[in-house]
């Protein structure tokens, strides 16, 4: 007998149904064909046992499965509640004529238990696309899934309530769906705010700025400046994910298997790798390709802390998932993209010892030690962070005031503010929503400048022997600090104010 249930496959962060074909026929032998990996060989051992200890049987006669289409390559463990169901319907052992209006996802323990899933919100926004009837899936991954409405989601335990629910001897209800419009309207309370910050007032600016347009970031300071404590509470002050986002950025973990059992992510991902981290887990990789740190970071913010101790093939593999805003990797069978729309702040001491020239510490550095250091990262890679900014110590009588510092809310509403202007006049422009994201094109449309302005300008550009991607830089940022203020030119203060931005391209830094 020949019968049909159906899974699904999950590439990059998009899913593929797959059509499990099962047929039980004269003879002995368990045939699994259509390119399955070791892990989806194997099942055949866990659905025999689970099967038994549910009250049931593998038959033993030659059963034939066909996971289609046939050239694409399956992997994991999740087919085998899919498997499992095909064959019990294909030996009569159940008997249903709705199966096949069902996606079934699952790993099976021996006891007939399933186990929880990847991906289950692409696969469920598939099988809606593709009108299919419910979802069934482990219970873990249930609310993950139930963000998709128009679908019956399904959040089994065992092996045994969905054989249940096709006889008709259960009441299996399905997970509640999620009300995304509620979910989105404000950000999680943060545990880390800016009111914790004494002083860094020029760095605070900095970061809202950043926050503001979307920059990126480097906060280049001695030991225990404040580096790491600022970069934390950035987050806080990132205005709170439109739906799109949150739908995007929570595949994006689901694909990884990351998505707790709350389902939608509501507040913005912050990622901190440690530098020892290989290029494959930063940018994404592998035998069987998983998102890296960089997509796991869209739409929130990544963090590289010592930025100068990463490896140097490490950081340039960044270089062009900063500018395009994705990472497409490629292998001879196949090619995945996922999204790595994001922030990235980094931080770094000035030099080996962590101390400027010109510092009053003993032993402080000599400018080439500076130099030295400084080479770790490369020009190109530094051309592509917009904001350079130097962290000073605090001195005591900033960290012994009592005075409450602003809080990340009254940021963060400035910040929202700025962003809502951006959506306004990046309406028309597809895949731009801040001012980072601007291209040349949309850069000379929206930047423009009066005469003093271009003049301060030109004046830098010759001075600092700045790049063509340098100028870009300023103008974005000199764009955002008119949105905080509300300016729909950009004046010579905001062109002058991003200049100073951009210490590391300032002759004499280094002393």
């Amino acid at each position: 007998m020949l019968v049909k249930v159906y899974g699904s496959a999950v590439f990059g962060v998009e899913a593929t149904t797959i059509i499990i074909e099962v047929n039980i026929d004269t003879g002995i032998g368990y045939h699994l064909v259509g390119l399955p990996d070791n892990a989806i060989k194997e099942s055949s051992y866990r659905i025999a046992a689970a099967l038994k200890n549910n009250g049931y049987a593998l038959p033993g006669k030659k059963i034939t499965i066909n996971m289609a289409p046939a050239d694409l390559r399956k992997e994991g463990s999740a087919y085998d509640l899919t498997l499992a169901l095909g064959i019990l319907l294909a030996s009569g052992q159940l008997v249903c004529d709705d199966c096949q209006n069902y996606i079934m996802m699952g790993e099976l323990s021996l006891d007939g238990s399933v186990q929880p899933i990847k991906g289950a919100l692409p696969i469920a926004v598939k099988a809606k696309a593709e009108g299919f009837k419910g979802f069934f899936l482990p219970k873990q991954n249930a609310r993950e899934a139930a963000i998709v409405s128009g679908l019956e989601v399904y959040g089994v335990e065992n092996l045994q309530e969905v054989i249940d629910f096709f006889e008709g001897k259960c009441n299996l209800k399905p997970e509640p769906a999620e009300m995304l419009e509620d979910l989105c309207i404000t950000n999680e309370i943060s545990e880390h705010d800016f009111s914790d910050v004494k002083g860094q007032e020029s760095i605070k600016r900095c970061m809202e700025i950043a926050a503001a347009g979307g920059h990126n970031i480097i906060l280049i300071g001695p030991p225990g400046a404040g580096k790491t404590m600022l970069a934390k509470r950035l987050p806080s002050i990132l205005p709170p994910m439109t739906l799109e986002e949150a739908l995007e950025t929570t595949k994006i973990h689901s694909v990884a298997g990351k998505v707790k059992e709350s389902g939608l992510m509501r507040s913005r991902p912050f990622r901190s790798p440690h530098h020892t981290i290989s290029n494959v887990a930063l940018v994404g990789g592998g035998t069987y390709p998983q998102p890296g740190e960089i997509s796991m970071a869209h739409n929130g913010v990544l963090f590289l802390d010592e930025l100068p101790e990463f490896k140097r093939d490490v950081l340039e593999v960044m270089r062009q998932p900063l500018e395009d805003r994705e990472v497409t990797i490629s292998r001879a069978k196949f090619t995945v993209t996922y999204p790595a729309s994001f922030m990235l702040v980094a931080s770094m001491n000035p030099s080996p010892g962590g101390f400027f020239v010109d510092s009053e510490v003993a032993n402080a550095p000599k400018p080439y030690e500076m130099q030295r250091y400084m080479s770790k990262i490369s020009g190109p890679l530094l051309d592509r962070i917009d904001i350079h900014i130097e962290v000073s110590p605090v001195p005591f009588e900033k960290l012994s005031d009592q005075h409450p510092a602003e809080s990340s809310q009254n940021i963060r509403a400035r910040v929202t503010q700025a962003r809502t202007i951006q959506a306004q006049r990046f309406a028309q422009q597809a895949q731009v929503h801040y001012n980072a994201q601007m291209g040349s094109r949309l850069i000379r449309q929206f930047c423009r400048l009066d005469e003093p302005s271009n003049q301060l300008l030109k004046t830098a550009m010759e001075r600092l022997n700045l790049s063509a991607r340098a100028y870009d830089r300023i103008l974005k940022v000199a764009r955002t600090i008119a949105d905080l203020e509300s300016s729909e030119a950009i004046q010579s203060k905001h062109i002058a104010e991003a200049i100073q931005y951009r210490s590391l391209d300032r002759e004499g830094w280094l002393g």
